[in-house]
């Protein structure tokens, strides 16, 4: 027990360095990971609302083919 707290009273300084810059890293990283997240989200909607517009755009088109052949 002796031995680990000589090392941490030496060492401590390049601890709290090490400690600081890997909590850092991963605040970045995570907020990264968040915006990736959310511009994902933001293509899934857009891409959800293409699809529907096409399917109204369809339906439309089936309405017309089907008058046409009925006149």
């Amino acid at each position: 027990m002796q031995d680990v707290m000589n090392f941490l009273g030496s060492n401590a300084l390049w601890v709290m360095i090490i400690a600081v810059v890997a909590i850092t890293s991963w605040f970045k990283f995570r907020e990264k990971e968040l915006r990736s997240q959310q511009e994902l989200r933001t293509r899934e909607m857009e891409h959800l609302q293409k699809m529907k517009e096409l399917e109204i755009e369809f339906e439309k088109a089936k309405g017309r083919n089907a008058g046409e052949k009925t006149a």
